[in-house]
């Protein structure tokens, strides 16, 4: 088999460990760690034997846990080396992160080249525009907390549009000045959160407003179900990629013009850990050009599965690990799962399917137009009960309205005191 030069690139990742782990084991929350655990030899031994972290570790004793010796936050912002932002809370309360200065916007390009037609149209238009439309409960980088001017929501070539936490709540005036403002930003590509997006579409389709400009759209800061990219692809009738990571990690995939999920070798090592029978397990991040705050088997809380093949490996993203449900015999259930019973689905803008502690489910959705039509709801419900064995017929509510968690984001699975599933 010849080696191609993706199947290279990920190899030539065990030798950059070996480069990087000594100056990593400098950084304080590393440095106690034991160095050769298990008896294993050598610097890959010794990464191989590191325990599994996440948030908690991050977050004890921020920012001396990182900085080495003589850096101070204050400082490395004076000299313009970092800049600290701060991650979203889809699991827990907001974690600072630091970066090296245009570290972010260099991950982010690299992850977006990925995508053979998302590079032909960057390298058309080198600055390209983008509007982007996502909570604003996000991190301080990608998008404002508070209401801000137009002037004030434009940084670089990027224009933050929405500033509404529910987007179902948003009346046609806000929708309409939203519209106004894309528009007249005429963006080459837009960025949103898809049920954000899926609602804006929406309003978009009623109103028949086109965007000429738009080439293509990302899906991005929570998981892309097929409801939404199915929303986003016919109102606006552009290709929809799927962009995957996270604040403290950088962008770690990015669905290429065939759907798979392709790594960003450059950003990650990634590792896929407790896989159960299907090879779906928790994804493990180890980042390898942030240096000011490398994140070594770093717990990112998503489920992924790992696919080989002989050009390059591509991943599925199966959704939080915390979402997972569970069949009748015990299996796990994950939103990926899920999510393609919704599969050629008309009628459905967003849902959520929760599970309570005895395996009973309830299903809530937001109609698109008239809503499914019967047939279709049967077929989903159906596939839902087949998928996780249930005894009991799944109930199914449309609602006009539905809440995001504290973070701005929307679970679309997860499990529940059974007290809120009860009919």
């Amino acid at each position: 088999m010849l080696a191609t030069p993706e199947l290279i690139r990920e190899t030539s990742q065990l030798a950059q460990l070996e480069e990087l782990l000594p100056r990593w084991r400098e950084v304080p929350l590393y440095r106690d760690l034991p160095a050769q655990p298990d008896g294993q030899q050598g610097n890959f031994g010794y990464f191989q034997g590191l325990p599994l972290m996440a948030k908690p570790e991050m977050r004890n004793n921020f920012p001396q846990n990182f900085l080495r010796a003589g850096q101070t936050v204050d400082g490395l912002l004076e000299k313009k080396l970092i800049e600290l932002e701060h991650t979203s809370g889809t699991s827990a309360e907001r974690l600072p992160v630091i970066f090296g200065q245009g570290w972010w916007n260099a991950q982010e390009e690299r992850a977006l080249r990925l995508n053979r037609f998302v590079a032909n149209v960057l390298d058309e238009h080198p600055h390209a525009r983008r509007a982007t439309i996502t909570s604003p409960s996000c991190n301080g980088l990608t998008c404002p907390t508070v209401w801000m001017s137009r002037e004030q929501r434009t940084i670089g070539n990027a224009l933050f549009v929405n500033l509404a936490r529910i987007p179902f709540l948003l009346g046609d005036a806000e929708l309409a000045h939203m519209a106004k403002e894309i528009a007249d930003w005429a963006p080459q590509f837009l960025d949103v959160d898809p049920v954000h997006g899926a609602r804006f579409a929406l309003y978009c389709a009623q109103h028949g407003v086109k965007f000429p400009s738009l080439k293509f759209i990302l899906g991005s800061y929570e998981f892309v179900s097929v409801v939404h990219r199915r929303i986003l692809e016919r109102v606006f009738g552009v290709p929809v990629f799927n962009l995957y990571g996270s604040t403290e990690t950088g962008h770690l995939l990015m669905e290429n013009e065939a759907g798979e999920m392709k790594p960003s070798y450059d950003t990650a090592f990634l590792e896929i850990v407790a896989a159960d029978t299907r090879g779906v397990g928790e994804l493990v991040v180890t980042t390898l050009t942030n240096d000011y705050m490398p994140l070594l088997r770093y717990r990112i809380g998503d489920l992924a599965e790992r696919h080989r093949a002989p050009y390059g490996n591509h991943y599925t993203v199966h959704g939080r690990a915390r979402d997972a449900l569970f069949a009748g015999d015990g299996r796990r259930v994950t939103t990926w799962g899920v999510d393609q019973c919704f599969a050629g689905v008309n009628g459905i803008a967003h849902y959520e399917l929760r599970q309570d502690q005895n395996g009973k489910c309830a299903l809530s959705f937001v109609p698109d137009g008239n809503g499914p039509t019967p047939v279709e709801l049967t077929r989903v419900s159906s596939g839902l009960e087949s998928l996780l064995e249930l005894s009991a017929k799944i109930k199914t509510e449309a609602m006009p309205v539905l809440i995001p968690a504290a973070s701005g984001k929307f679970r679309l699975t997860g499990r529940v005191d059974s007290d809120t599933v009860a009919a």
